[in-house]
């Protein structure tokens, strides 16, 4: 959720402001070799590190800010399975077999989470508990069809289908028509997970570079050096996991990979503790996410604030701190109106990496130049799949990494000058079905 790898500063968000790790690593400096080279540090980058140092690979990340500092440590810590696609659109593309293959990674990738959490003992607030809640009758209509669909070709059969009455047992909300409740999935603190799964790769040997923006790529004997301001790495592999970052590189072979993501704007607020009013807001301290296009999404923190996010931004301009304030408040009073004495203590924002598909775009540019990227709003857990896929094929198995290079990936249309406003143009006709019933 960042813009430019310029920007070195933290950014003032309630997750900043409550982070359990300060750890900083240093800028790199000198000449290094190793086998692999990633660019990025954040989930998706240090998933694919993590497992390589517990290989005993040699593998060294660099990072233009700081560890977590873009999407995966500011985004609505919601921890789901599936993708931004429909699985009837994937199973369209890959076949229903291939689709199930996909689904039964994703919902590995949510439990993948969890262990590390576990396993590293990383403090970051998980919680099982996921509700994606119906705004209109259609939409629950829509959301039951998909439960059967779940059953029936996934043999998924975990959700529960609520009605208006047994949502409202749970959350303080008279918005929405019924929902549907899945008790694995869940939400945490994304940026304590970020650092806490930083520290453990490198506790495996993983070296770990911040404000270390990578200037000059070029090919390398049998590989790719890796210029940054104050030193280089010599790899022989070169994994990308850069978010909306892409389309900053100037590289030739990283370049075509921008064409194929759009950076959307997406904001949250953070209300001041609630106290014991939080409990009654969502007895069962679920995480929450609505069904329209334009949707909102939001739970409660381990300090008993309402994280609340929504928005979407095509345009490339931020909105001033106190519009960015107006704009979220009057959305969550539209959920919540009860908090309308509620003080906003954060807001921040930034942009997430959208696929025209809305399915993640793993694969390789080359035999030695990996990429993750268009993970489209859910990437909390799919990052860490994509990161064990990458490591995988490094380490010999492409198996995985080979069924999603068999999605098809367009270009956006538009080119750089015109994508956005042609995008624009194509939510608003979405918005606009959001509100008839």
């Amino acid at each position: 959720m960042a813009t430019s790898f310029t920007h070195t500063e933290p950014i003032l968000s309630y997750y900043a402001a409550s982070r359990n790790d300060h750890t900083h690593y240093p800028s790199l400096q000198g000449t290094i070799e190793v086998e692999t080279c990633i660019i990025g540090g954040g989930l998706s980058g240090i998933g694919t590190a993590l497992p390589l140092a517990q290989q005993q690979r040699s593998v060294a990340l660099i990072e233009a800010a700081q560890i977590g500092y873009g999407a995966s440590g500011r985004n609505g810590g919601q921890v789901i399975y599936g993708y931004a696609a429909e699985m009837s659109s994937i199973a369209s593309m890959i076949g229903l077999k291939n689709a199930q293959t996909l689904w039964q990674w994703s919902r590995q990738a949510v439990a993948l989470v969890e262990q590390q959490i576990q396993t590293y003992r990383i403090d970051c607030n998980w919680h099982r508990g996921y509700a994606h809640v119906a705004i209109r009758p259609r939409h629950l209509h829509a959301l039951t069809e998909w439960v059967k669909e779940a059953a029936a070709h996934y043999h998924f059969h975990d959700y529960q289908i609520w009605n208006q009455h047994q949502l409202q047992q749970q959350l303080a909300s008279e918005r929405y028509a019924g929902a549907i409740f899945d008790q694995q999935a869940g939400h945490l603190h994304p940026l304590n997970y970020t650092l806490g799964l930083a520290r453990a790769a490198a506790a495996a040997g993983a070296l770990l570079f911040e404000h270390s923006p990578m200037l000059v790529l070029e090919p390398w004997q049998h590989g790719y050096r890796i210029t940054t301001p104050n030193g280089c790495i010599i790899a022989k592999n070169l994994v990308i996991a850069v978010n909306t970052f892409t389309r900053s590189l100037q590289q030739a072979p990283i370049q075509s990979l921008a064409a194929k993501i759009l950076p959307v704007g997406t904001y949250m607020i953070a209300t001041e503790s609630l106290g014991e009013r939080a409990q009654q807001l969502i007895k069962n301290n679920m995480a929450v996410c609505d069904t329209r296009f334009v949707l909102d999404y939001y739970r409660l923190s381990a300090d008993k604030r309402l994280l609340f996010g929504g928005k979407v931004n095509y345009s490339g301009r931020e909105p001033s701190q106190q519009q960015l304030i107006q704009g979220m408040h009057r959305d969550m009073l539209k959920v919540f109106p009860q908090l309308a004495d509620v003080h906003i203590d954060y807001a921040w924002g930034g942009q997430v990496d959208i696929s025209m598909n809305r399915i993640p775009h793993f694969g390789r540019l080359n035999p030695q130049l990996y990429f993750l990227q268009g993970f489209s709003g859910h990437g909390v857990a799919a990052t860490g799949l994509g990161g064990q896929i990458v490591a995988e094929a490094i380490s010999g198995d492409d198996s995985r990494l080979r069924l999603f290079e068999e999605i098809t990936h367009h270009n956006f249309p538009g080119g750089k000058l015109l994508r956005l406003p042609v995008q624009w143009l194509g939510a608003s006709y979405y918005r606009l079905k959001d509100l008839f019933p």
